[in-house]
């Protein structure tokens, strides 16, 4: 998984019921785009993330 700053990162809920969560990706930490990325939720909280399978990561 790769991203650049200004991506949106999109995790998918893993359990019925469970809503979906979406922000922007405001600071690539790993080398070369990786993981982990530091990413403002459409929430308004910011933390950082190390994308599992349910993350997708769409491009700017």
């Amino acid at each position: 998984m790769n991203a650049t700053t200004g991506d949106r990162l999109l995790v998918h809920g893993n359990t019925v019921g469970e809503r979906d969560h979406a922000g922007i990706i405001i600071e690539v930490q790993g080398p070369n785009g990786g993981p982990p990325y530091i990413v403002r939720f459409d929430d308004g909280h910011t933390g950082l993330v190390f994308p599992g399978p349910d993350a997708v990561v769409v491009p700017q």
